[in-house]
């Protein structure tokens, strides 16, 4: 990992409201994407599990989509899932950049006061 330039704490927001969005601010647009494409495939999969029944006829679709009585725990765990391993790899990003060694400056010549 090179040394970020950007402060690190605007990524954890920024990953909470989506995964993948810090790590894109971080500059880090592979795993960036890689994060927010699995986001994408939880809250498809959620939607898919809780919009099910609103496709039926005669059941109007707005009022069927915003019923959140239907939305067991499980179906909200994998999104919140992603989100929650994505911020501690955005934790782990900032951790590792600040234990990183930094460059040490060559030798200086040592004098033979002996």
């Amino acid at each position: 990992m090179g040394e970020l330039t950007r402060p690190i704490w605007v990524a954890y927001p920024l990953s909470a409201l989506a995964a993948g969005f810090g790590h894109c601010y971080l500059g880090l647009w592979k795993r960036g994407a890689i994060w927010f494409a699995l986001y994408v495939l939880a809250l498809g999969a959620l939607s898919a599990r809780t919009l099910a029944g609103a496709f039926e006829p005669g059941q109007p679709f707005v009022v069927t989509a915003l019923q959140f009585d239907a939305v067991n725990y499980v179906d909200v765990a994998v999104p919140l899932a992603v989100v929650l391993v994505c911020l501690l790899d955005v934790y782990l990003i900032g951790l590792s950049d600040r234990t990183e060694p930094t460059a040490t400056p060559p030798d200086e010549p040592r004098s033979n006061d002996s």
